[in-house]
């Protein structure tokens, strides 16, 4: 058991021939019982800021640990964000990939459509020309023949029956 002060002041010691003063006895554990009021008080106090700490120390203790799985779920979300874009920006790159095969299929054919109308209307053209032409040389076959005079003689005919 530890000694205290009040132990040291209540303490008597028995009186021998020859011992010490008992002044001077008395003086010195007063001396002690002053010194150990000091050191039990500092001692109090040093367990007071001791506690104190560990008490801020085990707060610390929790922030840093709440931080660190803060951190975790952070890089976890970020994680998962990045694997969440990267899965969206390929599906945009399918979709963008399937929308230009589409429009690219679209042209394509409309540009064959095209070329087929483009050959169907060379081939009419030609038709056209070809019937064109020989109904001028129709035209010109009876310019050049003597039917017009057989002509002129019927407008004359027509216009002498109106008069």
């Amino acid at each position: 058991m530890a000694l205290t002060p009040l132990d040291i002041h209540n303490k008597e010691f028995s009186k021998a021939f020859r011992g010490y003063d008992e002044d001077e006895v008395n003086e010195f554990l007063d001396q002690i019982i002053k010194d150990m009021e000091i050191l039990i008080k500092e001692k109090r106090e040093l367990e007071e800021k001791v506690g104190a700490i560990t008490e801020r120390l085990n707060h610390f203790t929790n922030i840093e640990e709440t931080l660190s799985k803060s951190i975790l779920v952070a890089q976890e979300t970020a994680e998962e964000v990045k694997n969440n874009a990267r899965k969206e920006s390929q599906l945009i790159i399918k979709e963008a990939e399937k929308n230009a095969d589409r429009i690219i299929n679209e042209a394509l054919s409309k540009s064959r459509k095209v070329v087929m109308e483009i050959e169907e209307l060379k081939k009419k053209a030609a038709v056209y020309r070809i019937r064109f032409r020989s109904l001028l040389e129709a035209q010109l076959e009876m310019l050049d023949s003597g039917d017009w005079e057989r002509f002129e003689k019927i407008e004359e005919e027509l216009i002498s029956e109106k008069e």
